[in-house]
């Protein structure tokens, strides 16, 4: 178990093996956790910027100047990137030059996530488009290259600022941050890189761990110049230098899918070493190579771990546990740098600081996370709920692209352990009408059902907060900041069949057709919302929240109250505070946009765990 120690705000983990875990997966900030290689570049830092607003160019020669400099990957509304333009722009433009990448093989050009469309030209011929603002996308550039010594890049980011068919999340699409939304992102946000990789090459792996079968499931696919038969991947699981398998297959039709039976441990004690929890987060090490006539082909460093989560009648259920969710909303901004963190330990930093006020996991709020947040959430042990942010109307363009880039969503991260909950819809945003409309309903259903489909192995929430029709948690989302009330609603003398007929904040039904299954846990997903603002404080009279506090010592006793009551009423399997931080105009979270507390953390932390509702996997 994990040692805490809160010194002056700053969290270690004493864990000398943890550490030693840590430094064995920490290539300096590799963007791609899952599948890394020796041999990659980072293309962050100062890129050539100009803006479009008229539209009229559609090709680097359109271009008449670069009128700005822009560092990558922070987006031109935020002033990390030097520019911190926050009006209205439609087009912008990027270019920079790098000295071209030497070596046997191929050469693949990655985008971490550009909003909204992205148009890219290498050596000024035109490769790929790529539509999804937060989502990866990687170009094979190897038969563009030349022998100049140089490679430039040229990218045409295309992110209408009003256009509300489009998954966009917090954005506002007013000039001016309001209510709960906040300045837009456009263009490049996380890292650019570019890797070498051999002439045939795993094109990406998916694990799939199995805890009843003791097993865990290697899906891989190639890509490249695949011979037709004789080629063979090498699979090496190890935890903390001890080999679990060492096996080599054969590969067929450029696909390997095999199951890895591990030794079964037996009792509990000896089985919970090897199982991953925010407790005791045990990552297994992967190697993988691709040999072909004794050549390796292709070699990368992987992890996975062994953990299954599932529902059990009105309990979620952690590696065959019933274990109790204590969440906090996160929406993943910084003051300066807006959705991008300002660097890797930025990202380590706020999983360190969710564990040490008491909470268990995150729910990340309209945003899908940078891949290494989750690196650091498999690392360091943070269950993460993964939401994808919403569009704002109702159309076919809408519904075709929030598929497409759902199912980019999930392929993405579905190896990641942390990853406990999938989450397609919140508070019918983008289906207003789910009561009158079938169509509404229909697409929600669909979304749950093709999320069920690409991942069984994960509970989906359909529509978290309002309307469910079908889902794996009812999630309720409730602000009233008064703890007599909430048990009202929620304590001991209330039948749930009693519950789904009233109406929620919103004006909103809680469920909708013949939901929720008998005995389906409940979970309040959304509470609290308690804002603190100091008058010192820029902006201070505009600073919003669900209820407003006027000194710390009085935001402190209502936490208190309010978590403590949580945590007792039994009807609920866990529950999500709003929220981790104070982000622009909400002034509503635990910490400072700065990542301050509010109040001492060990108080934070007393509060988060009061009560009853202490489930780990070991004591529930």
């Amino acid at each position: 178990m994990k040692a805490l120690a809160i010194e002056n705000f700053e969290v270690k983990f004493t864990s000398e093996s943890d550490n030693k875990q840590i430094l064995s997966f920490q290539d300096p900030a590799y963007p791609r956790p899952h599948l890394r290689r020796s041999h990659w570049q980072s293309l962050d830092g100062q890129w050539k910027f100009a803006y479009d607003d008229e539209g009229n160019c559609s090709q680097p020669s359109d271009l008449s100047q670069w009128t700005h400099h822009i560092e990558v990957p922070f987006a031109p509304e935020s002033t990390k990137s030097g520019i911190g333009d926050t009006g209205f722009h439609a087009n912008c433009w990027y270019e920079r030059e790098f000295a071209t990448p030497t070596g046997e093989g191929r050469f693949l050009l990655h985008f971490g996530a550009v909003d909204y469309r992205a148009r890219v030209w290498v050596n000024d011929q035109y490769l790929a488009e790529h539509e999804g603002g937060h989502t990866p996308f990687s170009i094979d550039i190897t038969h563009v290259l030349n022998d100049s010594g140089t490679t430039k890049i040229t990218v045409w980011a295309q992110d209408d600022p009003h256009d509300l068919a489009k998954p966009r999340g917090k954005q506002d699409w007013q000039l001016e941050p309001h209510s709960i939304w906040y300045p837009r992102t456009t263009g490049i946000w996380q890292t650019v890189w570019v890797e070498r990789v051999g002439t045939t090459y795993i094109d990406h792996i998916r694990w799939t761990p199995d805890f009843e079968r003791w097993e865990i499931g290697c899906c891989a696919a190639l890509a490249g110049d695949i011979p037709v038969c004789g080629i063979q991947m090498k699979v090496k699981l190890s935890v903390g230098g001890k080999v679990l398998a060492n096996d080599t297959y054969e590969v067929f039709d450029g696909e390997v899918s095999r199951r890895i039976a591990l030794a079964d441990p037996g009792i509990d004690d000896y089985r919970n070493e090897l199982l991953w929890s925010p407790e005791r987060p045990t990552l297994i090490d992967a190697e993988i190579q691709l040999v072909y006539n004794n050549q390796v082909l292709d070699k990368v460093k992987s992890y996975t771990a062994l953990r299954t989560v599932s529902i059990q009648r009105d309990r979620f259920m952690l590696n065959g546990r019933p274990y109790y969710l204590r969440l906090v909303l996160d929406q993943g901004y910084w003051p300066d740098s807006l959705m991008t963190a300002p660097d890797d330990d930025a990202l380590r930093r706020d999983v360190e600081l969710a564990k040490a006020m008491g909470f268990n996991g995150v729910r990340k709020h309209q945003k899908i996370e940078d891949p290494r947040f989750l690196y650091w959430a498999d690392v360091l042990g943070l269950l993460v709920w993964e939401e994808m942010p919403s569009a704002y109307r109702f159309t076919h363009k809408a519904v075709e692209r929030m598929t497409h880039e759902w199912t980019e969503v999930i392929n993405r991260d579905i190896n990641h352990p942390c990853i406990v909950a999938w989450v397609p819809f919140n508070e019918s945003w983008g289906v207003p009408n789910l009561v009158e409309t079938a169509a509404h309903r229909n697409y929600v259903l669909a979304m749950y059902y093709l999320t069920k489909t690409l991942d069984p192995s994960r509970p989906v929430i359909g529509n978290d907060g309002w309307e469910s029709t079908d889902t794996d948690i009812l999630a309720i989302h409730d602000y009233d900041t008064q703890p007599q009330q909430l048990v009202h609603r929620y304590g001991p003398e209330v039948k749930l069949s009693d519950l789904f007929e009233r109406k929620r904040p919103g004006g909103r039904i809680l469920t909708l057709d013949n939901y929720p299954h008998q005995g389906q846990p409940v979970m309040l997903t959304e509470f609290g919302g308690i804002a603190y603002a100091p008058a010192t404080q820029p902006k201070a009279d505009k600073a919003w929240g669900y209820e407003r506090c006027w000194n710390i010592s009085e935001l402190e006793m209502k936490y208190t109250a309010l978590l403590e009551t949580v945590n007792n009423i039994e009807m609920f399997s866990g529950f999500c505070y709003t929220q981790f931080t104070d982000t622009f105009q909400e002034a509503n979270g635990l910490l400072y946009g700065d990542r301050t507390p509010k109040f001492p953390i060990a108080a934070i932390r007393a509060a988060t765990l009061s009560g009853q509702g202490l489930c780990t996997p070991t004591a529930c």
